[in-house]
């Protein structure tokens, strides 16, 4: 009997391409295959990351739970330096959970704060599937370095920017309003300045890991500077709500001057591109 031969399929489905489930298999991997991953493996990647870098955060504000009542104490200097009587310049509640907000409020910020590093790095193992050994190296090398400028940022707004935003606005047509600020608006105004500006000082080197990506050029930086500008004044104006110039150039200044640091970084990002990053035959330890 002569053999029947078994029908071909018109395609034969290819096997998706999966990260490495170690981290430093995936490190030490160079030949850029997360650039081969499926949709759904992508974000099988994704779920991963961010769900680490939520258990992250919850560790973090945990800890922040603990350290919660003296940073309260903290925060609450610049509000007693503006009233008349410093011993009595508790802030004003309104309502039998709104002590409770506040503090959860303060917990979760001191949590991202303390997560920053771990959010960094998982942001940062989610992009590495896709480089070369070169490039991994370039965009791990900067996770210190993001996590300090972020601390830099935290830094500013607490030491420099605060107090006259503060001064400001505790000033503000004292004739006709009188500041009782309550401890829900008043601390949602110092947490939120204190983490984004944090946030605005990464800016530099994360426009230099996408330059090493090839995704972003000097030339293109420095073309839309007016762009830049328009953009800056409006993360001013997100970050500091207030109506006065001072306040907005004092976030306008080192927001336009991280701008002039990211286009010198971005020119070495480039060049590091074009050069092929470093010799994949060099050894390279994730320690490094």
């Amino acid at each position: 009997m002569p053999r029947i031969p078994r029908p071909r399929l018109p395609f034969r489905r290819k096997k998706d391409v999966q990260p490495p489930n170690d981290d430093l298999a995936l490190i030490e991997n160079s030949d850029g295959q997360g650039a081969r991953m499926s949709f759904f493996s992508h974000l099988n990647e994704l779920r991963i990351r961010v769900t680490r870098a939520f258990f992250a955060v919850v560790i973090g504000t945990f800890i922040g739970f603990f350290l919660a009542d003296k940073v309260l104490a903290i925060l609450q200097v610049p509000y007693c330096e503006l009233v008349e009587q410093a011993e009595q310049c508790e802030l004003v509640i309104l309502g039998p959970t709104g002590g409770i907000v506040v503090f959860f409020r303060v917990a979760l910020m001191l949590g991202a704060i303390i997560a920053m590093p771990m959010i960094t790095y998982q942001v940062m193992m989610f992009v590495l599937p896709a480089l070369k050994r070169g490039e991994k190296r370039i965009v791990l090398l900067s996770i210190p370095a993001i996590t300090i400028l972020f601390l830099v940022g935290v830094a500013f707004s607490w030491f420099i920017l605060l107090r006259p935003a503060l001064g400001f606005l505790e000033g503000f047509q004292p004739t006709i309003f009188k500041p009782e600020w309550t401890a829900d608006l008043y601390l949602s105004f110092v947490t939120s300045l204190i983490f984004w500006m944090g946030v605005a000082f990464e800016t530099p080197l994360v426009l230099f890991v996408l330059s090493v990506l090839g995704m972003v050029t000097p030339g293109a930086l420095a073309r839309n500077w007016r762009i830049a500008i328009v953009l800056s004044s409006i993360a001013a104006a997100l970050i500091t709500p207030t109506i006065d110039p001072v306040n907005m150039m004092l976030v306008m200044g080192p927001l336009m001057g991280l701008y002039a640091i990211s286009i010198v970084l971005t020119f070495f990002g480039v060049r590091i591109n074009r050069a092929g990053q470093v010799d994949p035959d060099v050894p390279y330890s994730a320690g490094a």
